[in-house]
């Protein structure tokens, strides 16, 4: 079960945008989702593309790409990126 407690990091934007003007706000940025949930979706998609991932629990599919995008984040702070 994913610990919603703890502060994830999630690498930021995956798609950043710019400041844009936005009627009645002013100037607001843009950011799109995060590193995480991107990598989080690409690796949903890897395990659709198996049987085992059809027969698979979406509850348990979802936490093992969450581990994956978790695993992917960490892998690229010991890369320095």
């Amino acid at each position: 079960m994913i610990d919603k407690t703890r502060v994830i990091a999630d690498g930021g934007p995956a798609f950043p945008g710019e400041a844009r003007y936005v009627e009645g706000a002013g100037m607001v940025t843009v950011h799109g989702m995060s590193l995480r949930d991107w990598f989080a979706g690409q690796a949903l998609a890897g395990l659709l593309g198996t049987k085992e991932g059809w027969d698979a629990d979406n509850s348990d599919l979802v936490t093992s790409a969450f581990e994956i995008a978790d695993a992917m984040l960490a892998r690229r702070k010991e890369a320095g990126r």
